[in-house]
């Protein structure tokens, strides 16, 4: 048989792969290999496994005759990947009524009994597919339990309990091959990740019956703890059992190490207890891996049946490839492409506890990681009020707007009805770091009798509590237990290799002085994108706006927007110095004007007291200025050409704030950015007058300054004509959340309704939104980077979308070869560690 690839005894030279014979068969032969104490095995490949689920039993004589003819055995599953489960293990195979009485003789009934017992009631319900409740009626275990079920069994099938080995293995082998081709099965494990033709091997193994005379019976023991991966002893044991029952619900089991609680293994069995943490040991730094070992003792002697890779929480993961680093069981590189990218999302932010109960409402797009728990608002300024009485509230809406930015910094979390990946509470909650759920469409919104019904018929007003899980979309009545974020010195350890490895560099989009110090913490290198308009809704700048905004001369304009320069020019100054000696890229005025404008009529009652205009004017100005597709109107560069006197005051405002903050520090060499370009003669328009701004500032202040400028590429057309635009600028740095819009014509904002009736039905592998599509939008990207460079071979390429902080979309970047990606300051982290892990890949070839 050690000849026959598919049916092999488990030796260390034995044609055995991952691949053929499944994820626990290999780590067997590994543990054989270091001469640990594994019970006899023989593995079949998946091939074998197939073979019998379509009927063609292997050579079962053969496969018996490895083993002493007294010895019971186990069948246990072999998936290529552990997570992808498997059917349950069958133990005790063998047992009949003369090994019965046999092993009464040797290790006393009872414990004869529970043997037979245990594999009577398995083989009826998992091979002879007997319902469980056959044998429900059983109170009795022992020697009337047995009787009892064998009778039950006999009913029930109109047979005897096969008595043959080699029958009862044959059994078991084909029902445990046909379970792993079950629908259910199939779709759970294709549901964990699993390919379609995912295979299934087995592993035959001598039973070790861990009951019987002296200290017998099994358990699991790991190093660490797996939700936190600090060094821990942790698991559990119990005597007189079998397989994992030391793992069930309510058992008594005992303590590992010597434990003030109660009894341990370590008292009862000092030798075992020695012995069995010196092979977890051993096979930590030969296995290069944190596993649970799966153990049984025999009358004091240890037996390992298995191997597995602890379980383990996004924190534990990363805690424990550094540790395997630092103790020189791997390399610091390997350490660093151990760590999914993703994943460091449940390091940053508080998370819900992995053992919390979760009583879940309903689920939205996860459009923002990290959870938090408090009272319900609907309102920004309930937000605010709520803040200011030290009371955590999540601020509920139906959509968000700019003027919802202040509920937003005083909430702990968002959710609303509307919206996706982009739209504004995304982008914005991703900003601040604020947990956000968008698109709870399923969920009732009456916002005007500040209630929320949940699909249950539940209903939560004001003030009750729910929890707000952004990382998986879920929200929770009540208050789960939580995790707080976990960025400790492992997690700076790990980012440091991360950046000694990856050749692509990374910023921050930050608008605020808050955000900015978000990202120099996070160690960005510099901020890609500073939305300025987001400076203008704090209540006191909203109103000059306004003014601004009904002016109706130039020389108007321009008298209202001097009130503006000074606020500008001192948030400017105060993010040049946070990020002394780093770039800022500041985006020019964006938005359409009408947004700073009130929808309601009491609103516009206000603005019109406020500026001492008939509340008609103020109606006449309002729908004057609304637009059928405001995202497509007066916004952007066309402001930047009819109403100059924004950008003049906001030029004006970033090169005074440069020599102010150069003046004790490091000169700034501010970028400035002009959006929504479509055409060269916009860019010629615009970067004429600044540079006109810019002379007369030298002038004015007797001091030159450098500066930068550039373009925001979000137009499909000048990414096809980045030839023409590329030499008037510095810079060409692509928004791919607008170039994503218009290049779908979808609504960022309301594609959330069908997106994952898209995904789903395989319309789009994925939402464009959050990971950037490489077919279409990548194919303008290319283009514009081509075209951009052929006539502007210095210019600078860089992405300052959502898509700057997602892993899969970094690749793309990377390999058209930008020059940096940004993204929202809690993102930064991922970005730098997916950059540092495609860098490793490039440079080993995958």
């Amino acid at each position: 048989m050690q000849n026959n690839p598919h049916t092999t005894l488990i030796t260390s030279t034995a044609p055995v792969t991952t691949a053929s014979h499944g994820g626990r068969a290999k780590c067997l032969q590994r543990l054989v290999r270091l001469d640990l104490p594994v019970p006899r095995t023989v593995a079949l490949s998946f091939d074998a496994v197939q073979a019998i689920a379509k009927g063609q039993v292997p050579d079962i004589d053969a496969i018996l005759e490895q083993f002493d003819q007294s010895t019971l055995l186990c069948v246990r599953p072999s998936s290529e990947d552990p997570d992808w489960g498997g059917p349950g293990a069958i133990l005790n195979i063998g047992m009949n009524d003369a090994r019965y009485v046999d092993l009464s003789d040797s290790m006393g009934v009872e414990a004869a009994a529970a043997l037979y017992l245990r594999f009577v009631q398995s083989y009826a319900v998992h091979v002879a597919r007997l319902d469980a409740d056959v044998f429900d009626d059983i109170d009795a275990d022992g020697r009337e339990g047995l009787q009892q079920s064998l009778r039950a069994y006999e009913d029930e099938t109109d047979e005897t309990f096969p008595q043959d080995r080699g029958e009862q293995l044959v059994a078991v082998l084909r029902s445990m091959a046909r379970a792993w081709d079950g629908t259910s099965a199939r779709l759970l494990r294709q549901a964990k990740g699993a390919p379609v033709d995912a295979g299934l091997g087995l592993v035959i193994q001598e039973m070790i019956p861990g009951v019987g005379q002296g200290e017998c019976g099994s358990g699991v023991l790991q190093l660490v703890e797996p939700t936190t991966g600090m060094p821990q002893l942790t698991g559990r044991y119990l005597s007189q059992s079998q397989g994992r029952d030391a793992l069930g619900e309510g058992v008594a089991a005992l303590y590992l190490e010597k434990d003030p609680r109660g009894k341990s293994l370590e008292e009862v069995a000092p030798e075992a207890f020695a012995e069995l943490k010196a092979h977890a040991a051993l096979m930590r730094i030969k296995l290069r891996e944190e596993m649970q070992v799966e153990f049984v003792i025999e009358n004091g002697h240890v037996h390992i049946l298995d191997g597995v890779r602890v379980q383990r929480s996004a924190r534990a993961a990363m805690r424990i490839a550094v540790r395997l680093a630092e103790d020189g069981i791997i390399p610091p590189q390997e350490a660093v492409m151990r760590v999914d990218p993703h994943s460091l999302n449940e390091l940053l932010h508080r998370q819900v506890h992995p053992e919390a109960k979760r009583d879940v409402l309903t689920t939205g797009i996860a459009a923002s990681p990290g959870a938090a728990t408090g009272r319900i608002v609907f309102t920004a300024a309930e937000a605010q009020a709520s803040a200011a009485r030290g009371e955590p509230c999540i601020l509920v809406r139906r959509e968000t707007a700019p003027e919802d930015v202040r509920g937003m910094h005083a909430a702990v979390a968002v959710l609303t009805e509307k919206g996706g990946m982009t739209s504004h509470a995304a982008v914005i909650g991703r900003g601040l770091g604020l947990p956000c759920i968008v698109g709870a469409s399923e969920m009732r919104f009456q916002t005007k009798k500040r209630m929320l019904t949940a699909p249950d018929g539940r209903v939560f007003k004001t003030g009750d509590t729910l929890t707000i899980d952004g990382s998986s979309g879920q929200v929770l009545a009540g208050k789960p237990a939580m995790l707080e974020a976990a960025l400790d010195d492992c997690f700076q350890t790990l980012m440091a290799w991360a950046d000694a490895e990856r050749d692509i560099a990374i910023r921050a989009n930050a608008d605020t002085p808050a955000d900015a110090q978000t990202a120099r913490n996070f160690l960005a290198q510099g901020i890609g994108l500073c939305r300025t308009e987001h400076m203008f809704f704090d209540p006191g700048r909203l109103i000059v706006m306004r003014e601004m905004i009904f002016a109706q001369t130039s020389s108007g304009r321009e008298a209202v927007l001097e009130r503006l320069l000074p606020m500008q020019r001192e948030d400017f100054v105060e993010l040049f110095r946070i990020m002394e000696g780093q770039p800022v890229c500041i985006r020019l005025f964006d938005p359409p004007l009408h947004e700073f404008l009130p929808t309601t009529r009491g609103g516009q009652r206000e603005l019109a007291e406020a500026l001492d205009l008939p509340v008609s004017d103020v109606e006449r100005r309002v729908a004057a200025m609304t637009e059928y597709n405001p995202m497509l109107g007066l916004r952007g560069v066309r402001l930047g050409v009819t109403v100059p006197e924004i950008y003049d005051m906001q030029a004006r405002a970033i090169f005074e704030a440069t020599i102010e903050a150069s003046k004790n520090g490091e000169p700034v060499v501010p970028e400035v950015m002009i959006p929504l370009v479509s055409a060269k003669r916009e860019v010629e328009l615009v970067k004429s007058r600044i540079d006109s701004v810019a002379a007369s500032v030298a002038a004015e202040r007797g001091q030159e300054f450098e500066y930068r400028l550039g373009v925001m590429v979000e137009t499909p057309r000048a990414c096809l004509r980045a030839d023409e635009i590329a030499p008037q600028t510095s810079f060409l740095s692509f928004g791919t959340n607008d170039l994503t819009q218009m290049t779908y014509g979808l609504s960022r904002d309301d594609a959330g309704r069908f997106m994952s009736a898209y995904v789903r039905q395989g319309v789009f592998a994925e939402d464009p939104f959050h990971v950037l599509d490489a077919d279409g939008v990548g194919e303008l990207l290319k283009l514009g980077a081509e075209r951009g460079r052929q006539s502007q071979p210095n210019v600078t390429l860089s992405v300052c979308g959502e898509h700057g902080g997602n892993p899969e979309s970094i690749a793309v970047c990377r390999d058209l070869g930008f020059d940096y990606v940004s993204c929202s300051p809690f993102r930064v982290p991922v970005a730098r560690l997916a950059a540092a892990q495609l860098a490793i890949s490039s440079r080993l070839g995958g």
